[in-house]
């Protein structure tokens, strides 16, 4: 959630020409991963729930793209895209920790 709303911060001083681009798919991609580890997390089955979790990993990575074209057209503030990449990278391993686990199990 700490992600989700730092990237809100960060969409939010775009320019207004990227409402419908890279401003909207940060947005929607951020909201992804909590929603998708939530949803996942509500399903009765391990394989399922892993299944979300992938989802959720998928759109973190998207994530870390996309705050990487940021950083290459030069948008937004650099200290905080460097403090967002350090978050995404956080969520990565831990639900990659995570789905590790639920396959052992």
């Amino acid at each position: 959630m700490d992600l989700v709303a730092s990237i809100y911060t960060l969409a939010k001083d775009l320019p207004g020409t990227e409402k419908f681009g890279l401003r909207s798919q940060l947005t929607t991609a951020a909201v992804s991963v909590p929603a998708n580890i939530a949803e996942g997390c509500s399903r009765t089955s391990a394989k399922d729930y892993r299944r979300f979790l992938e989802i959720a990993l998928g759109s973190l990575y998207e994530l870390e793209t996309l705050v990487l074209v940021l950083d290459r057209v030069e948008f937004s503030d650099t200290e905080l895209k460097q403090s967002i990449l350090v978050l995404i990278d956080e969520e990565q391993r831990m639900v990659s920790a995570l789905m590790r686990k639920l396959s052992e199990g």
